[in-house]
């Protein structure tokens, strides 16, 4: 660089942007004095990219300190998963030159590679993991969860990605989505991750990336049946892409996850506020999304065996109805309180529902009954909208006639 300067009597030379710093120059300049120290995995990644900016190649030395470290790259870091791991994440400063080099990309195909190659050394084949304890199973299934959880989310993606390309199982990568989200999600709180505020958070950058980091985290989802990802962090995500105003795609995608399994979901994780101002404490619209994704599944279900009579009943999917009707109908009965629910939400929400979905009507007598009672002029005037339910109506009137209300 010297000798190619304009000025021959030059005494200062500026780098700019230099790779790693000033730490790393230093120790680039120990090696052209020949003065020992140490290649680390801590170091190597920013000594390969010093080596590249000064152009410490064969041409003008031999075993220069471009071919060390690509030699400690090559025998020590791509071998070990936790090496490469920690590689990867001090890349994140030397971009876009650690690209140049390609060590970002060597070590995310080393991470995949080793991560298969535990699975199987360790006996994590899915027929042996499956005849496991469930103790050991977990046990098995996170032993690298963790260290994942150090990267930026853009080389957290590319990781996931080759493992799931190159065969690592399901349940491992959801167990890493999951500690991935409790790890980087902390921003907004964790306590906001179950059960999020209804305001915005207040930095709009760190909003920004925690969207970022849901999005991402829901494309990596395991596609394959056998994978099965906690309805409770679904719904826990799910709030967090309402809160935050993830694309579209994002959220539809939770909806019918959700959707598929919503027969085993709780009552308390439908319970999901509303972020909208001026809306209802609850949002009501997910959920009748959710329904809908629900029943258009029950349907195909259906179609697909018809040796069942066409209304349902009797079928192999009637018991997954009568199993979200009672949902439905406890739902019902936890939002009608509601002050601002509007009618036709609360209609909606009713008739979504088909008639064989309700063995007995208790359970939606009690949400009409208490939603009167909050809504004292609608159970006096009998606003036509409910006039198709005018029968539950009466008799909810009967138990609870507005004098009494």
């Amino acid at each position: 660089m010297i000798a190619d300067a304009k000025d021959s009597n030059i005494s200062k030379l500026e780098l700019f942007d230099f790779p790693g710093g000033p730490q790393t120059f230093e120790l680039a300049m120990k090696f052209c004095y020949g003065m020992n120290f140490e290649i680390t995995s801590a170091n190597v990644a920013r000594l390969r990219c010093a080596a590249e900016y000064l152009e410490m190649t064969e041409d003008y030395r031999e075993e220069n300190l471009v071919e060390r470290t690509e030699i400690y790259l090559n025998e020590v870091v791509v071998q070990s998963l936790e090496k490469s791991v920690e590689v990867l994440s001090t890349c994140e400063m030397l971009l876009p030159l650690a690209e140049v080099v390609g060590i970002p990309s060597r070590c995310v195909e080393a991470i995949a590679m080793n991560a298969c190659k535990e699975q199987l050394v360790t006996g994590l084949s899915r027929l042996e993991c499956e005849s496991e304890s469930t103790e050991l199973k977990s046990v098995c299934l996170e032993w690298w969860v963790e260290d994942l959880s150090v990267l930026r989310i853009d080389f957290y993606h590319r990781v996931i990605y080759a493992m799931g390309r190159m065969g690592v199982r399901p349940d491992s990568i959801v167990a890493s989505l999951l500690h991935y989200a409790q790890a980087s999600l902390k921003g907004i709180g964790k306590c906001q991750i179950w059960n999020p505020a209804r305001t915005q958070p207040t930095s709009g950058m760190v909003a920004n990336d925690q969207k970022i980091i849901v999005e991402t985290l829901v494309s990596l989802m395991p596609t394959e049946k056998g994978s099965s990802i906690p309805l409770s962090f679904l719904f826990g995500m799910l709030r967090m892409a309402i809160m935050l105003d993830a694309t579209i795609a994002c959220k539809l995608e939770l909806e019918r996850r959700i959707a598929l399994r919503l027969e085993m979901v709780s009552l308390d994780d439908m319970l999901i506020p509303s972020v909208r101002n001026g809306d209802s404490l609850f949002d009501v619209d997910t959920i009748h999304r959710i329904l809908v994704n629900f029943l258009q599944r029950i349907e195909e279900e259906e179609n697909e065996d018809c040796g069942y009579e066409s209304e349902g009943i009797g079928s192999p999917s009637h018991d997954s109805v009568l199993k979200v009707g009672r949902l439905i109908d406890a739902y019902l009965a936890e939002i009608a309180p509601d002050p601002f629910l509007s009618l036709q939400k609360f209609i909606a929400m009713i008739e979504i529902l088909p008639e064989y979905a309700r063995v007995i009507d208790d359970g939606i007598y009690r949400a009409i009954d208490i939603y009167l009672k909050v809504n004292i002029t609608l159970s006096i005037t009998y606003n036509r909208q409910f006039e198709f339910f005018q029968p539950k109506i009466n008799l909810a009137i009967q138990i609870h006639p507005p004098s009494d209300i």
